[in-house]
Formats: C-alpha cells, structure tokens, sequence
C-alpha cells in the first residue's frame, strides 16, 4: 500500500508541474500575440484564454482520476486490516467450540463470502464516478466556449466602428485653426494625447489625408457663384446666389474667412464672407474694377488686382479697412493674379510687361518694379495663376496652355533659369494646406472636375467632385466647415429656369422645319431655322444689357441660300446653309478704337478664337465688362511689312488694349451658341479665319441639318454616296461629286 500511496503522490506532483509549465507555454504565446500590433491584440487574448482554459480541463480530469485512485487503495486498505483482525479472532473462538458449531461457523462464513461477493459485483455495475465527473467538466467548457463566442461578437460588431466619414486624429486639421462650441473645448483623451490613429469605414485617398474644404468659383446659366465642399463629401454647397456674378474665392490663413470679388452694388470689389457668421464685408469702395484677392500670411492685408487709369495693377488694402490700399506696382503693361509667399515677404503675378505673359515676383523689401524677377521666361506660352507651396519651400505652382492642352507647371521662385516642370492636365492651380497636394480643375466635353494630385510623394490624381461645366478656381484650407453650414443648404436652391425657350413648330412633312424672321436685325438674309431663332434672339437680349447697346442687330451674315457660291477659303459645305448659324461684322476689329478683340487660343491641333466686344463708351467706367488679361491678336499686322507676321497670319498686339470688354464667345456658349475653328489655311487665307462665325449644331452633322429644311432632291450633289464595298456593284452614281 506504501508503494501504490507513493507512487500516486508521485504522479500528482509531475501534473503540478506540467500543468505550470503548459500555462506558460499558453501565457507566452498570447502575449506575442496581443503586443504584436493592433490586429492581433485581440486574437492574441483570445488564444491565450482559450489554451488555459484546455490545459485546466485536462490536467483537472487527470488530477480526479488520480484522486479517485488514491481514496480506492485507501478504502481497500482500511477493509484489509478489518478482515485480518476478524479472522484472528475467529481462531480463537474456533479453538474453544464443538465441531458441531465449527459447522455452522464455515456455512455462516460461505454465506456472509457469497453475500460480500454479490455486493461486488453489484458495485461494479454501478457507473463509473469519474465519468460523472467529465461530463461536468465538458459542460462547463462548453459554457465557456459560448461565452467567449459571445464576447468576439461583440467586439467586432458593426455598432462599435465609427461612422462612415468618421476623421482620423492624425488627419484632423490644426486645433489652431478650429473653433470650439460655447460648451467649451473638448476633454483630451488618451486617443489624442498618443494620437492613435481611428480606423474609418471608407478609406480616403493619401492625397485627400488633410481633409477639410475646397470653395470653388461654379459657372451655371450664365452666372458665376461660390460654392464650397468639404473633402470626402459629394454634396458642394452654395456660399453666394445673387443675380451678379461673385468669382476668385481665397481662404483666410485660419480658413475662418473667405476673400472673393463679386459684382454687387453696380461694379466690381473685394468682399470678405465669415463662414462661422455668415457675415459678408465690403473691402473695396471703388467705381474701378478689382478682383483675385489673396492674404497675407497673417491674414492683416490682402493683395488684390485693380484697374485704375486705364491699366491693370497690383494693390494692397488691410483687412479691417483702416488704411487705404496702398498701389504695389504702376508699370504700363498690365499686371494681375497676385499669390502671396507664405514667408510674407514676396508676391508673385502674372503680367505682360515682357510682351508675352510671364509669371514674376516682386519682394517687398524692394517693392519696385524693376526687381521684379521673370521667373518663367518663356515665349512658346502664355503662364497665369500663380500660387506658392504653403511650405516655404519657393516652388510656385501655375498653369498655361501648352501644346495645344491646359497644363499644370511648378517652378522655385529661387531658380529663375531652371526650366519649369510640366505636372498634369488641368488649370488654375491651389495647394492643399499641407503642400504635399495641389488641386485644380480639368475641363472635359460637357463638364469639369475638380482633382487633387499628389506632389511630395508618389501617387495618383483622384478626382474630388464633378463641378458644373466651366468651374474654376479652387482653394483649399485644412479647416472644416462650421456645423451650421456643412449641415445645411446654403444660402439657397440653384438657379430656376432656363436663359431661353425655344418655341418651335415640326411639320408632318419632308422637310419637317421652316425657316422663321429675325425682327429689327440687318442682314442679307435676316432668317434662321426655327428650332434656333428664340435662342439668338435671347442672346441679343443679354449682349444688349451687358454691352450697353444692341450689337447683335446687325449681323454680317445669317441664312445662306443653297445656291450661294462660297468665298475663297470658305466651306462648300457652310452652316449658314442649315440655317443654324450667323455671322457678325468681321470689319469691326478695325478702328480706333476697335469695337472688338480678338484673342487668339491654340486648342488641340485646332485654331480657335475667343470674340470680346468693348462695351457702350457711357459704361467704360466699370459699370459693365471688365478689363482685357489676354492679349487680342493683331490681323492687321500680316500687311504691315512684317514677314514673321505675313507667315504666321499676324501677330500679338505690342500694348494691351484700354477699355472694359464682354466676352461675347462665352456668352454666346451659354445659349448654345458655338465657335468654329479656324481652317487649316488661315495664315494665309483670312475667309478661313473664321472668328465671326457662330453656329448651333445641336449634336447635328451638317447633312442632317440640311436634311430638316430641304428634301434628298432639293440637296442634289449634297446627297452622301456610299462607299462602295469590294465584290458588291454600285447601281448608281451621284450627279456631282462629293466635296468636303
């Protein structure tokens, strides 16, 4: 019995040990795993709990076992002893007694052995305790199972993650530029003292990381606007919806204001709009016109275009109006779109005092117009927008139009003969608040988009937002918008209606459209199609009120008989024929001064022209137009002994011209108006030019649009002919051959 009692305390003592040694194994294990980093925390936990739960269930089941076996020897021991000491005793008895009941000893003893021995067996057939026992203990595990099931549950469900949108604490904006509710600023926690970052539904793109919001300058129905949209939203707001236009917006340094220009109260001027009032502030009180604001650092002064004795400068007002403005540049050729350096001290603007639009800086400390520093020098393009890198590094930021395509190019200020570098697609450039990003616009067919590019480090350009078509002029600041605003409609829904209605009559007939008069408007032929007569006579209307008189009543061209033979260098094949175009006075580009500019602009492979009239000499004081940035093209030049300019069909005028102009190209756009290219021959042939021609297609191919005022027989060589098909006989020829 020793040996069994030994033997079984020996066995216990080796499951104390192992049992110690395998709860290591386990607590090692999940440690590795819950301090190996964020995303195995919990499994680590998981696993670590889960392996000492296994190892305590079996070393338990073991440690009954034996204790069970150990109370058995025990038991048998005491039963042994009593057996021995009974059966002395019957010796004794044994020696006194007759043989007679020595007889009945044995059969009593026979009886009591055979009793014992049922009993045995009875015993056995019992179930076995340790069984018992283990179905316990298994359901105790399974209780636990389910209770740590329970807990990954609720650790991963979808209430616990933050919201869609919810921002990272390693990319919300500067507290310094935040400001906090009337509740007062918020408790710091542990998350933002270590400034864990917060996992988000929807990842943003690298390039988006800063957040906070972009206002934009939206072209809609003839109308410019600001709106804003904070970064990771879809839905822009409207900040301004007067009747007149309100364009070039500029964050403030604390991203609490926005500067803008606006023509309110009859002129151009530089207003100030406080996002968390919604308090707007004239700056400028003057008949002139001024535009493109931008801050100083300190956000104390602003910078600003304006154009006061006929020429176009830079000046310098402080924000709260204590000072006049102050005049920052006087050279003759015109000087505009000024971007103050984030170290205060130098501003950089587009000028033409070259004779080809440059991009220059001028310091402050030397504020004269001789030190201001070409920093472009190129005569292949014409730069403008220019916007510095918030980081003090020197690099600018701007875009012209290069080969044929809007590009976005940067440059440091502090190598003036360094080449600039060529980016992306696109146009008016701003950075993000962190300089590690630029945002600009790029125009597609029928729209525009907003797009952010990355710059310090690699990556790809992701578009912010689908703008309406014509949008321009992002600026970006790492503040967001104030919760009355973001959560809002701004200051109220789109523009209602439409510019025009076209009332139009379609007859159940071949052709089905007729041709409708042009009232009080001088023409050879005062006539268009139908279904475009209203749109023009809408158009006239407007260019009556911006240009101060009627310039569309008289019109060079309208509607061209089928019969006409075209000029050398005209189109056989003319829209004036559809009934769909019109021409204005090509001859007004003469005179003195000339009722029109011509602005030349190089778009594809394409030669386009872009039409500014000078508005009523009564509004030349700023009530309408607004001053020339390109500079118009010189025609006359190709007949003035300049051989450069004989070839190249003229040149750029050498002065920019004085007045207050309309764009009437993008007016006429804006009622479905639109400019054909100038032909291959141009240099050399001026009918080809083609500046004075306007036409509405309407998404019609010229064939198509002959097809609605004449019949198939009426059009006679017009007719295409099919291409004839190898193996297939052409029964038919045309009468005339196909031209063009």
């Amino acid at each position: 019995m020793l040996l069994r009692l030994y033997r079984v305390t020996d066995k216990l003592g080796v499951i104390v040990l192992k049992i110690v040694a395998e709860f290591t194994q386990y607590l090692a294990e999940g440690v590795h795993l819950a301090f190996g980093g964020a995303q195995g925390g919990l499994l680590g936990l998981l696993v670590m709990l889960w392996g000492v739960l296994l190892a305590l269930f079996r070393w338990l089941r073991r440690g009954f076992t034996l204790l069970l076996q150990l109370l058995g020897i025990a038991a048998r021991g005491t039963s042994k002893v009593a057996s021995r000491g009974a059966k002395v005793a019957g010796r004794g008895a044994a020696a006194g007694a007759t043989s007679a009941r020595q007889a009945m000893v044995q059969r009593a003893e026979q009886g009591a052995a055979r009793q014992e021995a049922r009993q045995e067996i009875e015993v056995g057939m019992v179930e076995d305790p340790l069984r018992v026992q283990n179905r316990a203990l298994s359901m105790v595990v399974v209780l636990l199972g389910f209770v740590l099931l329970g807990a990954i549950i609720w650790a991963t469900s979808a209430n616990r993650r933050p919201a869609a949108g919810a921002v990272p604490v390693a990319a919300a904006p500067n507290v310094e530029n935040v400001s906090f509710a009337a509740s007062g600023p918020p408790t710091p926690t542990i998350a933002s003292i270590v400034n864990t970052p917060i996992p988000i539904a929807t990842p943003i793109p690298a390039v988006l990381e800063v957040r906070g919001s972009i206002a934009y300058t939206a072209y809609e129905k003839g109308q410019q606007d600001i709106w804003v949209v904070e970064v990771g939203s879809t839905n822009p707001i409207r900040l301004t919806n007067d009747p007149q236009n309100e364009r070039d917006p500029a964050w403030s340094p604390d991203g609490r204001r926005l500067a803008y220009a606006a023509r309110r109260d009859g002129n151009w001027e530089i207003y100030v709009y406080d996002v968390q009032t919604e308090q707007t502030t004239r700056l400028t009180y003057d008949l002139a016109f001024q535009s493109n604001p931008s801050w100083s650092p300190d956000g104390a002064f602003i910078v600003y275009e304006s154009y006061q004795g006929n020429n176009l400068d830079l000046y310098i007002v402080p924000i709260d109006g204590s000072e006049l403005p102050i005049r920052l540049t006087d050279n003759p050729a015109a000087d505009f779109a000024p971007a103050w350096s984030p170290d205060g001290r130098r501003i950089a603007f587009s000028s033409w005092r070259t004779g080809n639009q440059e991009i220059f800086v001028i310091s402050l400390d030397d504020p004269r117009d001789a030190s201001a520093v070409n920093i472009t020098n190129t005569l292949e393009r014409h730069e403008d927008y220019p916007a510095w890198s918030p980081d003090g590094s020197g690099i600018i930021a701007f875009s012209a139009l290069d080969e044929g395509i809007e590009k976005i190019f940067v440059k440091s200020a502090d190598e003036p003969t360094a080449p600039a570098q060529a980016l992306e697609r696109g146009k008016t450039p701003a950075w993000s608040p962190d300089g590690a990003s630029m945002v600009f616009t790029v125009d597609s067919i029928d729209s525009t988009h907003i797009v952010a590019s990355p710059f310090t480090q690699g990556g790809v350009a992701t578009e912010i937002i689908p703008v309406l078509p014509g949008s321009s002029s992002p600026t970006w600041t790492a503040a967001p918008l104030p919760p009355s605003l973001a959560n809002g409609d701004g200051v109220g829904p789109a523009i209602g209606g439409n510019l025009y209605e076209e009332q139009s009559v379609r007859f159940d007939a071949d052709p089905p459209y007729r041709l409708d008069s042009l009232v009080n408007v001088q023409a050879p032929n005062a006539v268009l199609h139908d279904a475009v007569n209203d749109s023009f006579n809408a158009l006239r209307e407007s260019s009556n009120e911006r240009v101060g008189f009627d310039f569309l009543a008289e019109l060079e061209d309208a509607f061209w008989r089928i019969d006409r033979p075209p000029q050398p260098g005209e189109e056989r094949r003319n829209w004036h024929m559809t009934g769909r175009a019109f021409s204005i006075n090509r001859n007004l580009i003469a005179g003195f001064p000339p009722s029109i500019e011509i602005v030349r602009e190089d778009i594809g492979v394409n030669t386009y022209w872009r039409v500014y009239v000078r508005v009523a000499e009564g509004a030349q004081n700023g009530q309408l137009g607004e001053p020339l940035r390109d500079m118009p093209w010189d025609f006359a030049s190709r007949a003035q002994g300049d051989v450069q300019a004989y070839d190249e069909g003229g040149r750029l005028r050498d002065e920019m011209p004085e007045g207050y102009y309309i764009d009437l190209t993008q007016l006429a756009l804006d009622y479905g108006w639109e400019r054909l290219p100038a032909g291959r021959d141009w240099r050399a042939n001026y009918n080809s030019t083609n500046f004075w021609l306007f036409h509405k297609p309407e998404g019609l191919t010229w064939y198509e649009a002959m097809r609605q005022l004449y019949t198939e027989p009426q059009l006679g060589g017009f007719v295409p002919t099919a291409t004839p098909i190898p193996g297939i006989p052409v029964t038919q020829q045309p009468d005339e051959a196909d031209e063009g």
